[in-house]
């Protein structure tokens, strides 16, 4: 009787490698479908979060605009009025700036699929 070497271990087979190729590509649609899933939900809730914020922060500089213009009526009105629209357009500036900042700062929301595509090409490539 022949003993195998440890040299002369069988080549895998055309559908072990096409089963393990179809197996890759399975968990892959599934992580990307998963990803997009909670990417979908996390950005309705942003979304959500955001436009509630802004209605009720609207609300609440209109009430104290017109608590200011209405203290400063009888002095100057038109200077208060001038006041308020430069701290706005201050604010309005910072906020744009770091919204785009935050905006170029983002990841890529498929990192994992990518991070495991990346294991698996080491893991196949010699």
């Amino acid at each position: 009787m022949e003993t195998r070497h440890a040299d002369d271990a069988p080549a895998p087979s055309i559908k072990k490698m096409g089963s393990a190729v179809a197996g890759l590509v399975q968990g892959h649609l599934e992580l990307i479908g998963i990803e997009i899933q909670e990417e979908r939900a996390r950005v309705f809730k942003l979304f959500l979060l955001a436009s509630l914020s802004l209605i009720l922060g609207l609300l609440i500089l209109v009430g104290l605009s017109a608590a200011i213009v209405i203290a400063f009526w009888d002095s100057n009105p038109i200077a208060a009025i001038l006041v308020l629209c430069a701290i706005y357009a201050a604010v309005l500036a910072v906020c744009i700036s770091r919204a785009i900042r935050l905006a170029k700062e983002s990841v890529s929301p498929f990192q994992a699929t990518v991070e495991e595509l990346a294991r698996n090409r080491e893991r196949l490539l010699p």
